[in-house]
């Protein structure tokens, strides 16, 4: 009917073929079945230098009910529910729109707590220093420095069911740095489930001291352990012995491609957010990293379609999958 204001897909691509048939935007309104004001206002809102496009006005139109909807429905609780997992467990928007979808629960799109955070933020709120990357862009840094250590075994020579997160069991690790590189915490990340294990390394980055904390904290998953890929540090200068000590394979990236070892660069991001790179990790207890080694664990992943990271991890251990080869 011609009183009706939205316009279907079907109607969109009519006029976006109209047009190019050189169709005034009154006989385009006649052909469609709207009113002319109703093709006057889509073509305003949508008219772009390349000309009209129905898949981009559609797209913007999906966006416009969206935010609309959301507004709607972003009741007092949701709120408050937002509000929660963001100051209490520093969840990302898309985590808590995930995990709230998982379970039944209503909640508003990710795009929307967004804006949320920036009208807090314009307010004088402090929301958005619970995000990661808190509303701001950074250029990924690019580690690894090329040393020489005896008998390394290139990532080159790793096997496929390892760079295909085939299975279960498969680690890698990385110290984090502290200011003016005092003090470094270790973290070993197994590839599939994204589980973290962290320990303050009171020796810094001395290679035997490493490798003992490293031996300690992957000793009660032993069974679990098939293999370990680090960069080229002279850290880890031992890893022979690890390899050794676990019965596992080890494996060095190459120098200056952190992107090879891409879950565990993502995961010491997300530490950051805890530790922030200007601060000194002697500040921090042992405790305090147990802390933040629980809450990124328990912390809902996308690429676990939203389950947390001990969960996936206990549940293959039970399972008992490592075995697969």
């Amino acid at each position: 009917m011609k009183n009706k204001k939205h316009l279907t897909p079907e109607q969109r691509y009519q006029i976006e073929a109209l047009l190019a048939a050189k169709k005034s935007q009154k006989e385009i309104a006649s052909i469609i079945g709207k009113d002319p004001s109703v093709v006057s206002r889509e073509l305003k809102r949508n008219n772009h230098k390349r000309g009209y496009s129905a898949r981009m006005a559609q797209m913007y139109a999906d966006e416009r009910k969206e935010r609309f909807l959301d507004n709607r429905r972003f009741t007092e609780s949701i709120k408050r529910k937002i509000i929660r997992e963001l100051t209490e467990e520093q969840w990302s928007p898309q985590q808590i729109v995930g995990k709230a979808r998982k379970e039944g629960q209503p909640m508003v799109s990710h795009e929307r707590i967004y804006q949320f955070i920036r009208e807090d933020k314009a307010s004088g709120g402090v929301l958005y220093k619970n995000l990661r990357h808190r509303l701001k862009h950074r250029k990924r840094a690019v580690g690894g420095n090329k040393v020489v250590i005896p008998g390394k075994v290139s990532i080159e020579q790793r096997p496929e069911i390892i760079n295909q997160k085939q299975r279960f069991g498969d680690w890698e690790i990385d110290p984090i740095v502290g200011k003016e590189n005092k003090g470094a915490i270790l973290t070993v990340t197994e590839r599939i489930t994204g589980f973290l294990l962290m320990r303050k390394l009171s020796k810094g980055k001395n290679a035997q001291a490493l490798a003992k904390e490293l031996y300690l904290l992957l000793l009660p998953y032993k069974k679990f352990v098939h293999s370990i890929t680090s960069d080229n540090g002279t850290e880890f200068y031992e890893h022979t012995w690890i390899a050794q000590k676990l019965n596992a394979d080890y494996f060095f990236a190459h120098p200056y491609s952190s992107w090879e070892r891409g879950l565990n660069e993502y995961t010491n991001k997300l530490i950051r957010q805890y530790i922030p790179k200007k601060k000194p990790f002697t500040n921090y207890t042992d405790e305090q990293i147990l802390d933040i080694q629980h809450k990124l664990n328990r912390r809902p992943r996308k690429l676990l379609n939203f389950e947390e990271p001990f969960r996936v991890f206990y549940k293959m251990i039970t399972n008992n999958v490592a075995f697969n080869t």
